[in-house]
């Protein structure tokens, strides 16, 4: 049995704000061409030190309520020692602790298998780099 594994980079703009960005349209889109109606896994990495992956629920206020509960956690003073950027920064650097920068899902028949409110996001609240990377890699 042989295994197919297909990688694609997804580049973003995440702006100047603190963002929750569905990348659920972009997996499946990549799933229709690489997975080819096989089951599989999905890995979403994001290459970056201030920036993660989580599986939430979206358009309903929770992707809100997430960017509130880690101004709460992490907030963004000068407690922290990283300091360069925008005043606060050095939580960004934390975040990956909290949201982990990948996520690896299961993929059926080629589509992938989240829970009926569960999306795939970008969680960025850095507002200093607004480009940003996300690496999709399906192993079949």
């Amino acid at each position: 049995m042989s295994t197919a594994f297909t990688t694609r980079t997804l580049s973003l703009t995440t702006g100047s704000t603190e963002t929750v960005a569905d990348l659920t349209a972009d997996c499946a889109a990549f799933l229709r061409e690489a997975a080819d109606g096989r089951d599989g896994l999905l890995n979403i990495f994001v290459p970056h030190a201030t920036a993660g992956i989580a599986i939430i629920e979206t358009g309903a206020g929770s992707d809100d309520d997430l960017l509130a509960a880690l101004r709460d956690l992490l907030p963004a003073d000068n407690r922290w020692r990283h300091r360069h950027g925008s005043p606060g920064h050095g939580r960004d650097h934390v975040l990956p602790a909290l949201v982990p920068p990948h996520a690896t899902l299961p993929v059926v028949g080629g589509r992938l298998e989240l829970g009926t409110w569960q999306s795939v996001c970008l969680v960025d609240t850095n507002k200093d780099n607004a480009n940003r990377q996300v690496r999709l890699s399906f192993l079949g």
